[in-house]
C-alpha cells in the first residue's frame, strides 16, 4: 500500500474500499502510517467526507481492533445510552440505574470531561472511592450480578479509535460526522449490545450548535447501529442551557441523586424520562406509556434510588453518600451571584459555565491532569423567569477567591436578561430510528 495514494483519492473525493481501510488502521497502529501522514488524511475525511460503505468498514475495523464484551445466555435485554456531551447533563448517572431497576441489563461505558462538556466518569469519580477503571471480565461479571455497570473506556476497547481520536484532537479534525459517529459507535457497539439510546445535543452549548447537524449525525449512528445488528434510537435535545441546575462534577452526582428520587428539575426529568421510555422500548417494552409507567414506579417505589446505592457499593465506592451528600467534595468557597437588575432572564448561555468549571479546576486543561471535583456552579435562573434586582439566581462553588471571582464574571456573561433573546428550543424535539426522523 502506498498510503500517499489514498491521501490523493480521498483529497479529490474517491473512496477507499474495505480492505484498504483495514490497512489503513493497521498501518496506524503498527507505525508504518506516521502520524503526518495520518493527519493529512483524516483532513481530507473532514473535507470530503465518507460514502456510507466507507463509514461501515472504518466503523467495524475500530470494533475488530479491540475485545468486545460476550454474555452469558438469560440475561435481560442489554440496552445502553449514550449522550453527545453538554453542560450540567447528568442523565447517565440517572438512567443507568434507572434502567436496570426497570429490568434491563446496562454495560455503561463512558467518557471523561471532553473541552467544556463534563463527563460521567469525572463525575462518578467525585464519589470517595468509586472505581471506573474495571476489566471488562469484572464488568461483565458485575452486569450479571445486579444488572449494572458504569466503566471508563480501557486499553482493551477500540485501541485504534483511542489512537485516532487522540490525533484529531491535536490537528483539528475532530468536527466530523462520519468520524464523531465511528468513534462513538465502534465502542458502543463493543458493549455487545442489543439496544442502543443516543442523546444527540443541540445549541450553543453542544458540539453541533444547528439542529440539522444534529439530526444528520443521528441518522448516521442509528444506520450504523442497525447496519452491525444493534437497534439504535436518537432523540435530538436541547442544549442552548444548562440540563438542571448544577454544573460541575460532585454538584451534578447530588441533583443525580434528587432525580433517583423523583424530585430532579423539571428539565432534567422530562429529558431523564424520555431517554429511559426509549431504552424499556428497545429492550422490549413495545407499549409506550406502560414503559412510562414503569419508569414513575422505579423512580417514585425508590428502586432506582437503591440500585445507584447497590452500583456505588459494588464499585468501590462510600453508599453513605446517597443518605448524606455531604460526604461528597465541598468547595471552599462559595458566593451567591445577584440579579444586576429587575427583568426577564432572557437566555442561560452555557457555553461560558462549561468553560469556568474547567479553568476553575473542575476540567482538565492537558490530559493527565488532576481535577478538584467540588468546583461549579447551582443555576436557579431559568429563561423565562422574571426576578428582581439583587435577587440570588445562581451561586459559584470554587476553591480559592481567584476561582470564586472567576465563575461570578462567567455568571454575568452567562445570564443574560431582557430585551428577550430567541425562543429556548424545546426540550426534545425529534426521534431518529431505522423508520426515519420523527419531530416530537
Amino acid at each position: 500500500m502506498v498510503f500517499q495514494t489514498l491521501i490523493e483519492r480521498k483529497r479529490d473525493g474517491g473512496a477507499l474500499t474495505g480492505a484498504e481501510w483495514r490497512s489503513v488502521l493497521q498501518g496506524f497502529l503498527e507505525g508504518g502510517v506516521p502520524d503526518y501522514q495520518m493527519a493529512a488524511f483524516l483532513m481530507a475525511v473532514v473535507w470530503r467526507g465518507l460514502a456510507a460503505e466507507e463509514l461501515e468498514a472504518l466503523t467495524g475495523e475500530m470494533l475488530a481492533s479491540g475485545r468486545t464484551l460476550t454474555w452469558a445466555a438469560g440475561l435481560p435485554p442489554r440496552v445502553d445510552k449514550h449522550s453527545t456531551g453538554g453542560v450540567g447533563d447528568k442523565t447517565s448517572l440517572i438512567l443507568a440505574p434507572l434502567a436496570a431497576a426497570c429490568g434491563l441489563a446496562v454495560p455503561m461505558m463512558s467518557g471523561r470531561g471532553l473541552g467544556h462538556t463534563g463527563g460521567t466518569t469525572d463525575k462518578l469519580e467525585s464519589i470517595p472511592g468509586f472505581r471506573t477503571d474495571l476489566s471488562l471480565k469484572a464488568v461483565t461479571a458485575q452486569v450479571e450480578r445486579i444488572g449494572v455497570a458504569m466503566f471508563g473506556q480501557s486499553e482493551e476497547i477500540a485501541p485504534a479509535d483511542r489512537r485516532l481520536y487522540a490525533l484529531r484532537d491535536l490537528t483539528g479534525t475532530v468536527p466530523s460526522i462520519p468520524l464523531i459517529a465511528a468513534s462513538i459507535m465502534s465502542k458502543k457497539l463493543a458493549e455487545g449490545l442489543q439496544g442502543l439510546v443516543l442523546d444527540v445535543k443541540t445549541g450553543q452549548g453542544a458540539f453541533l450548535k444547528e439542529p440539522a447537524q444534529a439530526i444528520e449525525l443521528a441518522r448516521t449512528m442509528v444506520a450504523l447501529g442497525e447496519v452491525h445488528g444493534c437497534r439504535t434510537t436518537a432523540l435530538v435535545t436541547a442544549m442552548d442551557r444548562p440540563l438542571g441546575r448544577a454544573i460541575g462534577n460532585a454538584l451534578e452526582v447530588e441533583e443525580a441523586l434528587l432525580a433517583l428520587e423523583g424530585r430532579g428539575p423539571e428539565d432534567l426529568m422530562l429529558v431523564t424520562r424520555a431517554l429511559a421510555v426509549e431504552m424499556l422500548v428497545l429492550g422490549g417494552v413495545t407499549d409506550r406509556p406502560a414503559a412510562a409507567r414503569r419508569v414513575d414506579e422505579a423512580l417514585n417505589s425508590g428502586r432506582a434510588l437503591e440500585k445507584f446505592r447497590q452500583l456505588v457499593a459494588e464499585q468501590g465506592g462510600d453508599p453513605e453518600v446517597i443518605d448524606d451528600p455531604g460526604r461528597l467534595p465541598q468547595a471552599a468557597v462559595v458566593e451567591l451571584f445577584e440579579a444586576p437588575e429587575a427583568g426577564t432572564v432572557a437566555q442561560v448561555d452555557p457555553l461560558p459555565l462549561g468553560h469556568a468549571v474547567v479553568a476553575m479546576g473542575g476540567g482538565r486543561l492537558a490530559l493527565g491532569d488532576a481535577i478538584d471535583h467540588s468546583v461549579g456552579f447551582v443555576v436557579s435562573a431559568r429563561p423565562g423567569a422574571r426576578v428582581a434586582r439583587g435577587e440570588p439566581v445562581a451561586s459559584v462553588f470554587a476553591r480559592d477567591p481567584s476561582g470564586a471571582a472567576l465563575g461570578l464574571a462567567a455568571l454575568k456573561e452567562a445570564i443574560r436578561f431582557a430585551p428577550p433573546e430567541p425562543t429556548p428550543l424545546r426540550l426534545v424535539t425529534h426521534r431518529v430510528s431505522a423508520l426515519g426522523v420523527e419531530e416530537l
